[in-house]
């Protein structure tokens, strides 16, 4: 399964080095990805390579960020905005553009990550009850301040129209015009995440068995889960100042992992972290070629070709169950 899953991410980044808005042939491309040169076809494939790099990176972010959620409160539905971080980095996106006069792609970077970070942190301390992680109090806690940052961010677009032209493109959700600068610099921050949940994994499978099993094993629950939201946050909030929010990515490929390799949270989360890339490239390549020579922005085309994913696995689970 994991061979497969490999090949068809190979694939996915071939894809999306060849095609685009701009029409080259097979063997343009080829000799561009293998020999490179100064032609125009090396130009244009050599342009794509960040926006693949990212591309990866944002959709393994968002699918181990999905699975932790989902395996930290057992809630089926959680995502990564349940903790309010797409709504978060966006209202640093807008409070950096109206009051401090940021610009630029590393700029919004730069506001939209302690946005993100601080919001779910935020959620994540609203949802402790006595010392554990209550889900229905993280759920409320994650609309509620979304709601507010949500009214906050509609004030002040609505009343100054510049800062509305900035946030309106970084929104949708995209992988188009990021720069390598723009990648490295979410790496780490993705990186550490994902070696953080590697660590987690076992645990989490543990505390799946019921808290009191799991400290009568040797695990700490309320550690283990805290871990696990923190770094949820991270690795969402790095995956949202990329590339901007992006659904159902986080939402689906859970799902899509547990009907490929059961409920081992260590399988699920490699699973995921393949899934995740394919599904985001493959989208965004749907997008470049739909209204060709315009393109679709990627968070628009991951709800149309996510939604029936999910619908054919929830319809395989209950079929297995």
């Amino acid at each position: 399964m994991f061979l497969v899953l490999a090949a068809a991410l190979a694939a996915a980044c071939f894809a999306s080095v060849a095609v685009g808005s701009k029409t080259l042939e097979f063997g343009q491309v080829w000799h561009a990805v293998t020999v490179g040169g100064s032609d125009y076809a090396t130009t244009v494939v050599e342009s794509r390579y960040p926006r693949t790099v990212l591309g990866i990176v944002v959709g393994c972010a968002l699918a181990v960020a999905g699975s932790l959620m989902q395996a930290v409160t057992r809630n089926p539905l959680a995502e990564p905005g349940l903790l309010g971080v797409n709504t978060g980095a966006a209202a640093g996106v807008v409070a950096a553009t109206a009051f401090l006069g940021a610009s630029g792609q590393m700029q919004i970077l730069f506001w939209s990550l302690p946005g993100a970070l601080l919001t779910g942190c935020f959620v994540y301390l609203i949802g402790m009850v006595g010392g554990r992680v209550s889900p229905v109090r993280l759920v409320l806690g994650g609309a509620v301040l979304t709601a507010v940052l949500t009214a906050f961010i509609q004030a002040v677009t609505l009343s100054r129209p510049q800062t509305f032209d900035n946030y309106r493109f970084w929104v949708v959700g995209a992988l188009t015009g990021r720069t390598w600068e723009a990648v490295w610099t979410v790496v780490p921050l993705t990186a550490l995440g994902l070696a953080v949940a590697a660590l987690l994994a076992r645990s989490l499978n543990v505390v799946a068995l019921g808290e009191d099993t799991a400290a009568a094993l040797g695990a700490h629950p309320v550690r283990v889960k805290a871990a696990g939201l923190l770094t949820a946050t991270l690795l969402s909030a790095a995956a949202t100042a990329a590339a901007g929010p992006i659904a159902f990515v986080g939402l689906a490929v859970p799902h899509l992992a547990r009907a490929l390799v059961g409920v081992d949270l260590r399988k699920q989360l490699a699973c995921g972290a393949l899934i995740g890339p394919v599904l985001l490239l493959f989208t965004d390549v749907v997008g470049r070629v739909l209204v060709r020579p315009q393109e679709l922005m990627v968070g628009v085309v991951t709800a149309f070709a996510g939604a029936p994913v999910l619908l054919l696995a929830v319809r395989r689970m209950r079929s297995v169950s």
